[in-house]
């Protein structure tokens, strides 16, 4: 089984569920390999070349696949999607966030991930919000990406199910690796995950039907 990996902040809770309870070696090890940025494992999902993956809400829309209740969701501000405004600039690893810019009819340069965060701490004036602008205009969550499935799909679902249910622990030494590597502090990270959310509800999935539609 092969899993595309997006190594950012945002799934540090999913992978450290997977290395507790899932027994499966030949999928730990395709989680190192797969490593990508989003939109690197949207393609690599899209040929079929991975069997699941966290994969943008865009790319969720299309192909003949299933997806689960799992995702990457913002229920108002996120702190790592941010625009900075001036010209209009993509940022490359990410589809969903370069289109919800144009959908919030904002112009500027959009930054996405582990080096956002970093950005927001540095100087948070500086930037908007993605999420936290759309949850003000249209009052739903913000469903930036779906785990969805090309093959396993009792695997992938039943995993998904236990991951929503389980809490959600990380070890304060995990905390300290990921934050020196990404030149933030321990309470930063901390502070960014209670943002995130990991289950599409009702109101996410009526959030992410008006971003899609």
């Amino acid at each position: 089984m092969l899993f595309g990996k997006i190594d950012y902040i945002n799934l540090l809770p999913f992978y450290l569920f997977v290395k507790r309870t899932v027994k499966n070696s030949q999928f730990k090890q395709s989680m190192h390999y797969q490593k990508d940025f989003p939109t690197a494992i949207n393609r690599k999902f899209k040929r079929r070349s991975i069997d699941a993956a966290f994969i943008s809400s865009i790319q969720s829309k299309r192909g003949n696949f299933r997806c689960t209740s799992s995702g990457i969701i913002a229920k108002k501000e996120i702190r790592s999607v941010l625009l900075r405004r001036g010209k209009f600039k993509a940022d490359s690893h990410s589809a969903s966030s370069n289109r919800l810019a144009k959908k919030l009819g904002l112009e500027g340069e959009v930054i996405i991930g582990d080096k956002a965060l970093r950005a927001y701490h540095q100087n948070p004036d500086a930037y908007l919000d993605l999420a936290q602008m759309w949850h003000e205009k249209y009052h739903t969550p913000f469903v930036f990406a779906r785990l969805c499935i090309n093959r396993h799909y009792h695997f992938y679902h039943t995993l998904s199910k236990r991951f929503l249910r389980a809490r959600s622990r990380i070890p304060y030494y995990i905390l300290q690796r990921y934050a020196a590597s990404r030149s933030l502090t321990p309470n930063q990270i901390r502070s960014y995950l209670k943002l995130v959310s990991y289950e599409i509800d009702p109101k996410a999935m009526r959030g992410l039907k008006r971003f899609l539609g």
